[in-house]
């Protein structure tokens, strides 16, 4: 058992004594806890140009999300003392997207995940407060570079064994798309991060919400494109299910824009 920071135990328990259960730790350094329907994700402080979990960022996210009628988890608690920084929220019910599902219901659960993110894709960009466009987090790519936070234990197969210098010299070498096409995006966009009613596959919440701001659209969607058509085949998924994605977001493919927002993914 890994002992959480004991300042935040309190907010969702009765006194300090009560103990969290581990539930998993991150290769980036986030661990999770679960304690009577509340969830604690902390992790040691970090500057504000380090563009993993940040407790604060992922609170006022979660927040402005809520205000915007798409279902996330309810924010309890966030802060920070001299080593650590958490955020508590609220147990939402729901099974995630990912599954296991019953090989008859995976269409389903894809239109059911293609609906909300088009509500999420669909909120006004220009009034959403945080910035995930180009001009931010290719600075965050170089800057994790520099600082040795690229995750290399989380690279796509074909990235592996790769140093982060090898992966920046790849994205200098590809062109950046154009013009991006803005909407507000979740930045992370797997199936493990939406939760479903089990009986009617409503969305019930999206979560790890800490990348979510404007970006171009393929942000999202070339990580959804890979994680459903090549990371969930053990659950029945497959490529067929990740083009039935796209269309139900309206979308053609763009291997351009998918190969260039899958390399951005492996730095941030």
């Amino acid at each position: 058992m890994v002992e959480a920071p004991s300042r935040p135990v309190a907010a969702p328990g009765p006194g300090p004594d009560r103990a969290w259960a581990h539930v998993v730790t991150r290769s980036y350094g986030t661990r999770v806890y679960r304690l009577d329907g509340h969830y604690l994700k902390s992790a040691p402080r970090r500057g504000r140009e380090d563009h993993r979990f940040q407790a604060e960022a992922e609170a006022e996210r979660l927040s402005w999300l809520a205000r915007q009628g798409i279902p996330v988890p309810e924010v309890v608690d966030v802060g920070a003392d001299e080593t650590h920084m958490w955020l508590v929220t609220r147990e939402v019910p729901g099974v995630p997207a990912a599954g296991p599902w019953p090989a008859d219901r995976l269409d389903r659960v894809i239109d059911a995940v293609a609906e909300l993110v088009l509500a999420l894709h669909g909120l006004p960009a220009a009034r959403c407060p945080f910035d995930r466009t180009l001009r931010i987090t290719l600075p965050a790519a170089r800057h994790a570079v520099r600082t040795g936070t690229v995750d290399l234990a989380d690279l796509e197969p074909r990235h592996r064994g790769w140093s982060a210098q090898d992966l920046q010299r790849e994205l200098d070498a590809t062109p950046a798309p154009e013009q991006e096409q803005l909407v507000v995006c979740h930045g992370d966009l797997c199936l493990d991060n939406v939760l479903l009613d089990p009986d009617t596959l409503a969305p019930t919440a999206l979560l790890d919400v800490g990348r979510c701001g404007v970006a171009d659209v393929w942000l999202d969607l070339a990580v959804a494109v890979r994680n459903i058509g090549e990371e969930c085949t053990r659950w029945g998924y497959g490529p067929g299910h990740a083009a039935r994605l796209l269309a139900r977001c309206g979308r053609q493919p763009d291997p351009v824009r998918e190969h260039y927002y899958r390399l951005l993914d492996e730095f941030i």
